[in-house]
């Protein structure tokens, strides 16, 4: 049974309980993301000045589609003020920012009718973050940028929550991705060749779930949930943002959601920032680990 929480007023440790177990929660736009939201627009819009980033695919040639975000996402994506604008959305939202951990926002585009969706604009397929070698006590937050519909949103799948599904995600490994394949994402325009996992038995997408939220509304879930990029046919690119957390404490207790079906390799614990001052959680790992040694 999954259920949908909206502008619930849960303690954070509660929520992510809930979150670990498959549920859902939703929030309204609060002062931070809003921020967020308006800081990444005035990047987009620049980058794709004079143009309308929503409707610049339909006057661009592909390939200069992808160097204006080759150039953009990376900007955005280490911007000291977007990390900045991640910690207010955290202390609106409750979190503990000496405990909860988070990586660096991505800027994501999710072109119509499938104009660019390769590399540096990748259409997701459904998937488990968690066959990417995310943590199992990782949760998702999703914040849409402009305006979206159905149309232009993104799916969740609940069915397989508690569903195994067959996948490719033996052969994925993150620290092999992050040396040879996440850096060419520019490269891949027609087709994407490189290797990530995916379902290999046929899914049932339906029923899927659609949450359309307000610019700056937040949608927080498990990495373990199955989602996908819905085919964009709204005429519109749909630009949001993702983020990720995770909380020290179920670092160290191995909490966090089941893994029914995941068998990739390695971890992506090694991108995670501390909310107060950006020290990487594998320091802050490590030196728990040494204390306790002594």
């Amino acid at each position: 049974m999954n259920t949908i929480y909206f502008d619930s007023i849960f303690s954070d440790e509660i929520r992510r309980k809930h979150l670990y177990n498959g549920q859902l929660f939703v929030f309204s736009p609060c002062a931070s993301a809003i921020a967020l939201c308006d800081f990444a627009r005035g990047m987009v819009e620049e980058a794709f000045a004079p143009l309308d980033p929503r409707e610049a695919q339909h006057s661009l040639p592909v390939e200069k589609y992808v160097d204006i975000l080759a150039q953009l996402k990376p900007t955005f994506i280490h911007h000291p003020e977007s990390k900045q604008l991640i910690q207010g959305i955290l202390k609106e939202s409750g979190c503990d920012l000496n405990k909860t951990y988070f990586d660096v926002p991505r800027l994501r585009t999710a072109t119509s009718d499938r104009y660019l969706t390769a590399g540096i604009a990748y259409a997701f397929h459904p998937h488990r973050d968690i066959w990417y070698s995310a943590p199992l006590c990782q949760i998702n937050w999703w914040i849409p940028v402009y305006d979206i519909t159905p149309e232009n949103a993104m799916a969740f799948h609940p069915r397989y929550w508690s569903q195994p599904v067959k996948n490719s995600s033996r052969d994925y490994n993150y620290a092999q991705w992050t040396k040879e394949s996440r850096k060419n994402a520019a490269q891949h325009i027609k087709t994407d060749t490189r290797k990530q996992p995916h379902a290999e038995e046929t899914l049932e997408m339906e029923p899927q779930l659609q949450l359309i939220t307000q610019v700056g509304g937040m949608i927080l879930f498990s990495g373990a949930q199955m989602h996908s990029t819905i085919p964009n046919t709204s005429g519109y690119t749909r630009f949001s943002i993702d983020f990720r957390t995770v909380h020290f404490d179920d670092v160290i207790a191995q909490k966090g959601a089941p893994n029914i079906d995941s068998a990739c390799t390695g971890t992506s614990l090694g991108d995670f920032l501390r909310g107060t001052d950006f020290y990487p959680i594998t320091d802050t790992l490590l030196l728990s680990t040494t204390n306790n040694l002594l």
